[in-house]
């Protein structure tokens, strides 16, 4: 008697991740004929979804070199790969429908019927599939091997109380503090000193790694970088972050109007005009409209990105402080892509490209799926920086969620690398029409 847990896998959990194979250990893997079928349909596309199809694919033409993918092939994790061809006898025991869900659907009733009940599971991504089956009386899962809450996600910041002596000392130039409980934080984490006897008393600083202790933020950003000047703690922080060299990959989570994206641009601008650290300032986003799409936009690629850059542009006329008279004259954004200072590109054409001695600003981050986001970090060349931004509560993406998007998953997986650093933004500065509009709406 198989004594093994048996899951029956949807298609877009396949589309999702091509390794989805091989991620249920040494459990029974069931491939319903019929996703193969829908798997086919996708093998042309130029997206995410064909490249991870035509991986599927390539994959079981493996196994079944090894074996009868009828009968299952063992994999390398002690599990077994079965594609299951469907008798029949179900399809149309419940319902009408010939789509391929119902066949999906009856496919996994009939593995359920073939071994105990309680050891099959169904899983998929899409929910209404999982309601269909839970009403069959089929236990049906979302695949969610790396998902992470939003409440739970490092929030890249925290303090400690601490002696009023101790606080007043980091204030000293060349000051360090050696942390006794130095494992408990993360490379790069900041944290706010507090004095025991009188909260409001308090100093801040950056843990570094390699030195074991908490170092004072790198410079003092009273004076603002590009007319810039953080409005709270959360962006001192920030700001700082990303202004450290040492520093290489940076992510940024907040929700509207925390100002992610300007202070990214303000210290790409600060890096590549005033520090001369980098080449040029180049920035991309993924292409998703806020609801119905307006069709094919005419000319090249600059004027074709043009819509969804719009808010980058927004952002780099407000640094660049112009009045109505220059606006009326001409003068822009313009004048800095003229300059070569600031570049706009594409994601659609960065696979395969080394981007070296650029500060690279990826907005709306949260789109990306994990492999998107991989294909972008690994693009960074010798003396780069990226910055990945984004608000995981707005995702345009159809195959991602707040738990398991690009973004989080970059966050989660550097958490504990020193190269690497994260900040949480959670108050609104835009307004206090849009702060009030992000709470309650």
């Amino acid at each position: 008697m198989q004594t093994k847990k048996i899951f029956v896998l949807d298609t877009n959990v396949l589309l999702h991740d091509a390794h989805a194979l091989h991620a249920f250990g040494n459990n029974r893997v069931v491939i319903p004929i019929f996703v193969i079928e829908e798997l086919d349909t996708f093998k042309r596309d130029m997206s995410e979804l064909g490249r991870n199809a035509r991986a599927v694919s390539r994959e079981l033409d493996l196994l079944r070199q090894r074996g009868s993918l009828t009968e299952g092939v063992p994999t390398e994790q002690g599990g077994v790969v079965q594609v299951w061809m469907l008798q029949g006898s179900l399809l149309s025991a419940w319902g009408t429908s010939n789509s391929m869900d119902h066949c999906i659907l009856s496919a996994a009733m009939e593995v359920k019927a073939a071994w105990p009940p309680e050891l099959t599971t169904f899983i998929s991504k899409d929910i209404n599939l999982r309601i269909r089956a839970d009403a069959l009386g089929l236990r049906s899962e979302d695949f969610e091997p790396d998902k992470t809450e939003i409440a739970e996600l490092y929030s890249g910041h925290t303090f400690m109380e601490v002696d009023g002596a101790q606080v007043d000392a980091f204030w000293k130039p060349g000051a360090e503090l050696r942390l006794l409980e130095g494992g408990l934080f993360s490379p790069n984490e900041y944290i706010q000193l507090r004095d025991k006897t009188n909260p409001m008393h308090t100093s801040m600083g950056r843990y570094d790694l390699k030195r074991g202790a908490l170092l004072p933020l790198s410079r003092s950003l009273k004076e603002g970088i590009w007319g810039i000047r953080p409005r709270n703690l959360e962006q001192n922080y920030l700001l700082d972050l990303l202004l450290c060299d040492e520093v290489q990959l940076v992510t940024v989570v907040g929700k509207a109007g925390t100002g992610k994206t300007l202070l990214a641009l303000a210290a790409g601008l600060q890096k590549v005009t005033e520090e001369g650290k980098f080449q040029k300032l180049l920035v991309s986003r993924p292409v998703f409209p806020l609801g119905r799409d307006i069709g094919f936009l005419p000319g090249d690629i600059e004027e074709k990105l043009t819509p969804w850059m719009q808010p980058i542009f927004d952002n780099v006329e407000f640094l660049l402080n112009l009045s109505s008279r220059d606006k009326r004259e001409g003068r822009g954004s313009q004048e800095l892509f003229d300059l070569g200072i600031l570049q706009i590109e594409p994601l659609t054409y960065i696979r395969g490209r080394s981007i070296p001695q650029q500060f690279i600003l990826v907005d709306e981050a949260q789109n990306l799926t994990p492999h998107e986001a991989k294909t972008i970090i690994s693009r960074v060349g010798e003396g780069t920086k990226i910055v990945l931004t984004g608000d995981p509560y707005q995702i345009d993406n159809p195959y991602v969620d707040s738990t398991n998007n690009g973004l989080v998953h970059v966050v989660r997986r550097f958490r504990q690398e020193s190269i690497a650093g994260h900040m949480s933004l959670s108050k609104g500065e835009r307004s206090p029409l849009a702060e009030l509009a992000a709470n309650l709406l």
